[in-house]
């Protein structure tokens, strides 16, 4: 692979501003290319690009493309910066009217050079936000696909579309579909913004000689047009990669735009190793329908404020994983401590969680195409979610952690939406850690608050995920919870009745459509607050449930904790795998007395607090 960076640009604007400027700051600057311009950090732009790119392992030889105006400032910058200056290509130009254009620049370096290999193309007078990015990232994206790659960006707020190039991208194959150069307002959606910064590949190289003589106009010569041309006409294939950065000082630009973006990026700079990101994720209970998410069936699940899993992330040297003091204990007090410890906690603890997600999440950004930066950071994390209870504590933790993680490196929502968020933290667990684990708890935890799901295998056949509804939480009843105070197997639930449902078994694909058929109802009772009838869905939930797995798969904990509930007419069910029961008591001094009786029979009792993320936004 060989790298043009390209620094022929005649900057008139910027420079004549710079000239012209009465203040006297700038007047050290006044003749001095865009690409030798101070940047982030107090080095140059273009000293930047060159470290990037300056890997002998990736590159086999890397080459400056200038014009005859600036090519002695260049010269001085290649003998000062250990670049070899028989690779500084002057194209002979001296004014704006008289430049080659980029298309121009490129072809010249490779037919001068007799270049012949994969070619990647940079412009070096950019502005970059992130000094960290992995540029081997980008290298590796593009051999895995069998065409050119593009690099994108998504537009910060006030970039308007009309002033870049701008990509319409297939989410699932990240080929590039349509091109726009500085399309209007409306022509499209889409404002991720591509940059010159490509790969181009040794066959594609001709093209450059075909589109220049399409195109004798210079003004039409530019990289953006070509792409335009190559994608939209020619039908290349062309793949988009997303840094996800900023990228600023791209075309003819001023002396106020030059300092605003250099202040903005260098005050992102000196901020980032500053602030800690912590993120929660809630336990949830899951009010009907379940069992039936992992059935192609419908639930209502509700996130709850009463415990939780959070997840810190400070930057650091190293990339670092803290084990927690309880839940992944090193030290023991004795024999006997450690074997107590083990026999109630297991061997498992959290810390497998965060590695796994960590693991995942360089795996999906690779295979989605987005360039992580090398940052390292420390992750450490709390949670008081019981064990064992069924309350989704460990999707709590691979939550959390992922957010984390998204806002360290800026991946948006439209890189990981919601839906794909929830996939990808079921995958960590079943998939890197082999835990038995469903949708629902997922979904819940990624959307927050009440959210009805329909799990309809046409919907997660065709696009892999199903349809998840929010629903109002205002003046919800008094739901509480209940859990074993010492769960074990007797609070788990075993059964066989996945593989009954695989064979097609009448009574259970009937019973997985009750549930559904329940959850629609009790979707309709929340809307109308019937609580009385929800409370009646529930006791049928649960009567269900119990006719498909039985007495003994139930086991006796949760079954001993449903019928004390129903001493006090207290609608209930099981809201997850088992160790816990959730009731809905529309009596208070029922309630009161029902939480005593609870107490008594050695389980841990409480008053819901639902979690509705829109109040904790808006008090936020």
């Amino acid at each position: 692979m060989i790298c043009i960076l390209l620094v022929a640009g005649h900057g008139t604007v910027l420079e004549t501003q710079i000239k012209n400027d009465g203040t006297g700051l700038y007047a050290h600057l006044t003749g001095v290319p865009k690409a030798l311009l101070p940047g982030v950090g107090g080095k140059k732009i273009l000293d930047f690009w060159w470290e990037t790119v300056n890997t002998r392992q990736l590159f086999s030889e890397v080459y400056l493309v200038t014009n005859a105006d600036k090519y002695k400032h260049y010269e001085r910058w290649a003998t000062a910066n250990d670049f070899p200056v028989e690779n500084v290509v002057n194209d002979g130009s001296t004014t704006l009217e008289g430049r080659l254009g980029a298309v121009a620049d490129v072809e010249l370096a490779i037919r001068s050079r007799k270049l012949e290999d994969d070619v990647m193309v940079i412009a070096g007078d950019m502005l970059c936000a992130d000094q960290n990015f992995d540029i081997a990232q980008v290298l590796r994206f593009f051999r895995s696909k069998s065409g050119e790659l593009a690099i994108y960006y998504e537009l910060e707020e006030g970039e308007k579309i009309s002033s870049r190039g701008i990509v319409e991208v297939c989410p699932d194959t990240h080929r590039i579909t349509r091109f726009l150069e500085k399309p209007q307002e409306g022509e499209t959606t889409s404002r991720l913004a591509s940059v010159v910064f490509y790969c181009l590949r040794k066959s594609t190289l001709p093209y450059l000689s075909s589109f220049m003589s399409l195109q004798p106009d210079v003004k039409d010569r530019t990289l953006g047009k070509f792409w335009e041309w190559l994608i939209n006409e020619e039908k290349l294939p062309v793949f988009g990669m997303k840094l996800p950065t900023g990228f600023q000082l791209i075309g003819q630009v001023g002396l106020s735009d030059y300092t605003k973006w250099l202040a903005l990026y260098s005050a992102k700079q000196q901020e980032t190793p500053a602030k800690p990101i912590t993120c929660r994720s809630y336990a949830r209970v899951g009010l009907m329908g379940n069992p039936s998410d992992g059935f192609n069936g419908k639930t209502i699940a509700m996130s709850i404020s009463n415990f939780w899993a959070e997840v810190t992330l400070v930057e650091s040297q190293t990339l670092c994983l803290l084990p927690h003091p309880l839940n992944d204990p090193t030290e023991f007090g004795s024999l006997q401590d450690l074997y107590r410890i083990s026999r109630k906690e297991g061997y498992l603890g959290g810390l497998r969680l965060l590695q796994a997600t960590c693991k995942k999440f360089y795996q999906f950004c690779s295979k989605q195409g987005i360039a992580l930066s090398k940052q390292n950071f420390t992750l450490k994390y709390d949670t008081n979610i019981p064990r064992q209870v069924g309350l989704a504590g460990s999707s709590a933790i691979v939550s959390a952690t992922l957010k984390c993680l998204m806002k360290f490196y800026n991946i948006t929502e439209n890189d990981l939406p919601k839906p794909v968020r929830a996939n990808f933290i079921l995958n960590v667990e079943t998939d890197e850690l082999f835990i038995t684990a469903g949708l629902q708890d997922r979904v819940v935890q990624v959307y927050e608050g009440l959210v009805y799901m329909d799990f309809n295998k046409q919907l997660m056949d065709e696009r892999g995920y199903g349809e998840y509804i929010p629903l109002d939480m205002s003046n919800l009843p008094p739901f509480w919870l209940a859990y074993l105070g010492d769960p074990s197997d007797s609070g788990r639930i075993h059964s066989n009745v996945r593989q009954r449902w695989l064979n097609g078994e009448t009574e259970v694909v009937e019973a997985m459509r009750t549930f559904a058929d329940l959850t629609d109802q009790a979707r309709v009772a929340l809307q109308c607050k019937d609580w009385v009838r929800l409370a009646q869905l529930m006791d049928e939930n649960f009567e269900l449930r119990r006719s498909v797995y039985t007495d003994e798969c139930l086991g006796p904990g949760n079954l001993k904790m449903v019928q004390l509930a129903r001493q006090f007419g207290s609608a209930v069910k099981l809201p997850g795998s088992g160790g816990a029961v959730v009731g809905l008591c529309l009596d208070p001094d029922r309630l009161v007395a029902m939480k005593r009786a609870f107490q008594e029979a050695g389980c841990v009792f409480c008053v819901i607090a639902p979690y509705d993320p829109s109040v904790s936004k808006i008090q936020g």
